[in-house]
């Protein structure tokens, strides 16, 4: 399958209430990623989750989860997306639909990494 070309990929709108941004690195972005995620707690008062050195729930390569609100999004993410460097990062809403916010609210900082969705399907 194709990469979309940069012009499909959804840039993030701040239109919810609250938010995951989940940074992705390899083991040679591993210290990179470490420092950006403790700046962004640092500078923007933000919680940072553990940084994962395997993938975890839908997230296929390793990650450090960064939670924030609809206050801190408008500096924020503008700062992220600048920091980041060739970092790829999923800006997603948390409205409490985990498959919804994994996809209709899902934004790339970067190229978008796949993901593993089949957690979210509640049918048994």
């Amino acid at each position: 399958m194709a990469n979309k070309p940069i012009s499909d990929v959804k840039r993030p709108v701040n239109q919810h209430k609250a938010y995951h941004a989940h940074v992705y690195f390899d083991q040679s972005s591993l210290e990179f990623a470490t420092q950006l995620c403790q700046q962004a707690g640092e500078q923007f008062g933000l919680k940072v989750g553990r940084v994962h050195q395997r993938p975890i729930g839908p997230h296929t390569r390793w990650s450090c989860q960064i939670t924030f609100g609809e206050k801190s999004f408008d500096a924020f993410i503008p700062w992220l997306d600048q920091q980041r460097a060739e970092l790829s990062v999923l800006v997603h809403a948390l409205t409490g639909n985990d498959l919804a916010d994994h996809t209709e609210y899902a934004y790339w900082l970067g190229d978008p990494v796949p993901l593993d969705l089949s957690m979210f399907n509640y049918s048994a």
